[in-house]
């Protein structure tokens, strides 16, 4: 039998990975598995134990592999990659997967993929090739691409990059971002019911998200004041915002976003709502607001504007409905009302996104199953493309 591990260890791969795990899964049988395994924030009350939402879902959990996630400093990282990497190492040892498919860019991953390396088990990664230069994801995505064997990028700029990264164009795949088959597929609440779902009666609101910016060195507290300030500022709207992920500043972020919920009225934060009910806020959303990678992929599919702050997210591929803006207040408030100019969001509706048609997980489970089926030599060759470069 092949066996096929895929690893979530955050409420946003899980989101992105759900409809590979599930079309996976419809193609199980006595001659194929998918092990489903859960680790990181997923186990963790500070982040909202986001295990609970996959278990909701009736969705199989095959292991578990739990990491204490301290997020401080930058020692408390190492921790945690540490412990991932002994506990996922241990695990391939012992379970012999004929491969292991994890998606993106983040630190815990990056000990995944090293376990895999160590045990010899093929790394089927998702989203290699993106750009993100604000944040130490950038250099980690680029070295889980080394560490592959196969490669389904979101878009034809990172398929391309990939290659440039010396990897054998028949390993490289551009399938499209499984995001928009969530846009397609699982954003199905009526308004009504998404504002039910977090008390709300039937306002006008953004959707926002603030994640630490990991290669700056300017405070959190500064740049979450900003942000707040631009929150109190606008009071024609009201805020909904999930809170920051598990990288060196995010508890720092979520504890001063706590603090505000009890001063400002017009916001509202909660620790995670899961993939179906945030693509449903966010269709019903004026805007998006923060610094998510979900403002630049989903939200233009929904053909409403984004405002992106700061840095965290510049150079990934973006629609024409994003708005840039620095992290400053009153950058901020520029961006806002441009978001909310009827021109501005006329033009918004007749954006095509980027990242593909919809159909990325059936690519990717396809071209999965395929792969699997085949040889697989460790032993990779550098691919050289064939081109003069001056220097």
């Amino acid at each position: 039998m092949k066996t096929l591990a895929v690893v979530t260890s955050t409420r946003a791969d899980y989101g992105l990975l759900s409809p590979v795990i599930r079309r996976l899964r419809s193609l199980e049988s006595d001659s194929f598995r998918t092990e489903l395994i859960v680790t990181g924030t997923h186990l963790s009350p500070a982040y909202g134990l986001t295990i609970r939402e996959i278990q909701e879902e009736k969705v199989r959990i095959d292991r578990t592999v739990p990491v204490h996630m301290a997020t401080g400093s930058a020692l408390d990282i190492a921790r945690v990659q540490a412990q991932t990497l002994t506990g996922f190492a241990e695990l391939f040892e012992k379970r012999r997967y004929d491969a292991v498919m994890i998606l993106g860019d983040r630190y815990e991953m990056l000990a995944v993929a090293d376990a895999a390396c160590i045990t010899r088990t093929p790394i089927f990664h998702i989203s290699g090739g993106d750009v993100t230069e604000g944040a130490v994801d950038d250099c980690i995505r680029h070295a889980i691409t080394k560490m592959s064997y196969l490669h389904l990028t979101t878009n034809e700029d990172s398929r391309r990059r990939v290659i440039q990264m010396g990897e054998a164009p028949d390993r490289v795949w551009c399938v499209g971002s499984t995001s928009i088959d969530n846009v397609m597929s699982v954003a199905d609440m009526t308004r009504e019911e998404a504002m039910a779902s977090i008390g709300l009666r039937n306002p006008r609101y953004a959707l926002c998200t603030y994640h630490p910016v990991t290669l700056e060195e300017e405070s959190v507290d500064e740049k979450i004041g900003a942000f707040l300030k631009a929150v109190e500022h606008d009071d024609r709207l009201e805020f909904i915002v999930t809170k920051s992920n598990a990288d060196q500043g995010g508890e720092r972020i979520n504890r001063l976003l706590d603090e505000a919920e009890g001063r400002i009225p017009n916001l509202h934060v909660f620790a995670s709502l899961g993939a179906r009910r945030y693509l449903s806020l966010m269709k019903y959303a004026q805007f998006v607001l923060g610094n998510s990678s979900s403002g630049i992929v989903e939200t233009p599919a929904f053909h409403i504007p984004t405002v992106n702050i700061g840095d965290r997210q510049r150079g990934r591929l973006q629609a024409e409905s994003v708005i840039n803006c620095g992290p400053e207040t009153d950058e901020i408030l520029r961006a806002i009302r441009q978001a909310l100019d009827p021109p501005f969001r006329e033009k918004c509706g007749r954006i095509t996104s980027p990242y593909g048609d919809g159909h990325a997980a059936e690519r990717i489970a396809a071209i999965s199953m395929r792969m699997l089926a085949e040889p697989m030599n460790l032993m990779k060759t550098f691919y050289v493309l064939n081109t003069e470069v001056s220097v």
